[in-house]
């Protein structure tokens, strides 16, 4: 069920929500518990096959992404959240994704909605009728109308308002905007948190299709996007006025734990690329690659004006993916370090092999280069552990294009990890920094002038669904503005 983080919608209906009310003007900062699904070394690398495949089959409607790849590293997979709707207030898992835009959950009566998960904890259906704070959205309503851009053709009294999502592999979901009550833990001071709620619009599932419909490892009760549209959790409260267009994630791979944020960075410092405009997805323009100090040669299509399109940063990606000309160059070069290796095909799709030494002394590292930010990957980045002391390369060989035929780079988690990442789409740039996720970063309250201490947490010791070492974050909504 990779049906959203990182996921590029095919819209039905364009939605341009302006959800209201969900951070009254008293409340700087809320928080939600995210966590990661995989973890560990693992014996079959199918999970994320279907993770990345199933994935990148919704991904981008614009371009053609048939990608393939089954790895698993250490710390990658799916990212989900713990939320509460209605009052009284239950608990609903819905996906982080941060290429996807609105809010939506099942609901009762909904059809070929998943019963169970594998995930370890119990699927919800929401049922407006339990709540005391339920209120349909009429298609009258002046929500409704600025979704459309107009009033709906045939819309009478009592009708309620829409919404319907397509997503590149045919899946598909639709039913009605409702508001709620959302509980959430806000942040009010140094490490500390005190709960919370608010009004919040979201979709109310009636019907789901494909992927969405089964009841599967990877089942959830719905998506909370974070993607730059207009429809998008984070622009929703930035045309409210309650946060500015800014996030930040931090996933920590050695350790556990990390931060999911949404304001601004205070600390740790970090230099910035720029976006590159009018994109779906979070694009930037890659001028070089090294390995071991020496340039990778590059398909030109990947240079230029309005060619910097082909490299893409998804967090929502498990691992990073390559044209065939540029892979076959990065895997000679990292193995020409151990010449002696005995290589090993897993499902054949990786290449791995025993080793017991130090990965950082015995593997280069992997430089990219953007204007004005570079990213380095380190061998104990782009090696992970499938068994025993077998390593696998992350890198994955893919025949990504755009429609036009131009060849695409997809980083995803395992270039990712163990960095602070940055999306600033007030000034439509990202950044990075590498950066101890177990620890903390310091984030502004844009109201108040204070600047909070926001650290790492693992909160699968205590919450509901225990899955091994999951990888535990927190979504913290922190740059209210001043009013």
């Amino acid at each position: 069920m990779d049906r959203v983080r990182g996921l590029i919608l095919i819209i039905v209906s364009l939605f341009s929500i302006q959800l209201c009310c969900l951070v009254s003007s008293s409340n700087a900062n809320m928080v939600f518990p995210v966590q990661r699904k995989f973890k560990g070394p693992h014996e079959s690398l199918d999970a994320i096959k279907a993770h990345d495949a199933r994935r990148h089959g919704r991904f981008l409607s614009a371009v053609d992404v048939p990608l393939g790849g089954n790895g698993l590293p250490s710390s990658t997979g799916l990212y989900y959240t713990k939320i509460g709707l209605g009052s009284p207030a239950k608990d609903f898992y819905v996906q982080v994704d941060t290429g996807s835009d609105i809010l939506w959950v099942n609901c009762v009566g909904c059809t070929a909605c998943p019963k169970k998960s594998g995930l370890g904890m119990d699927l919800t259906l929401y049922d407006p009728n339990d709540s005391n704070t339920s209120n349909v959205v009429s298609c009258d309503d002046d929500f409704c109308t600025s979704t459309y851009d107009g009033p709906i053709s045939g819309c009478k009294q009592d009708m309620s308002c829409p919404y319907s999502i397509t997503y590149g592999d045919g899946s598909t979901t639709s039913g009605s905007y409702v508001k709620d009550s959302l509980t959430f833990d806000r942040v009010n001071g140094n490490l500390h948190t005190v709960p919370e709620n608010g009004s919040v619009v979201f979709g109310c599932g009636a019907k789901q299709s494909g992927t969405l419909s089964s009841s599967s490892e990877e089942a959830l009760d719905g998506i909370i996007g974070f993607g730059q549209a207009n429809s998008s959790v984070l622009s929703q409260l930035a045309a409210s006025g309650k946060v500015k267009r800014i996030f930040s994630h931090c996933l920590d791979s050695i350790n556990g734990g990390g931060i999911f944020s949404i304001g601004q960075v205070m600390q740790p410092k970090f230099n910035i690329t720029p976006l590159v405009p009018r994109m779906a997805h979070y694009n930037v323009i890659l001028k070089d690659m090294e390995v071991d100090g020496e340039s990778i040669q590059l398909p030109t299509d990947l240079f230029g004006s309005g060619n910097g399109r082909g490299t893409i940063i998804d967090s929502g990606t498990t691992l990073a993916y390559l044209p065939a000309s540029v892979y076959d160059q990065l895997v000679t070069r990292i193995l020409a370090r151990q010449p002696g290796l005995k290589l090993l095909l897993v499902e054949e799709q990786f290449t791995c092999f025993h080793y017991s030494d130090n990965f950082d002394e015995g593997f280069p590292t992997v430089k990219f280069y953007f204007e004005g930010l570079s990213l380095t990957v380190y061998a104990h980045d782009y090696l992970f552990l499938y068994k025993n002391d077998i390593y696998c390369i992350g890198w994955q060989k893919s025949n990504t294009q755009t429609k036009d035929g131009k060849d695409l780079i997809l980083l995803g988690d395992l270039v990712l990890s163990n960095k602070l990442v940055v999306y600033d789409l007030e000034n439509m740039a990202i950044g990075w920094t590498d950066f101890n996720c177990s620890s903390s970063i310091k984030v502004k309250d844009e109201k108040s002038g204070s600047v909070y201490t926001v650290g790492a947490h693992d909160l699968s010791s205590a919450s509901t669904v225990l899955i091994g070492r999951m990888l535990t974050f927190f979504l913290l909504l922190i740059a209210m503005l001043s009013t």
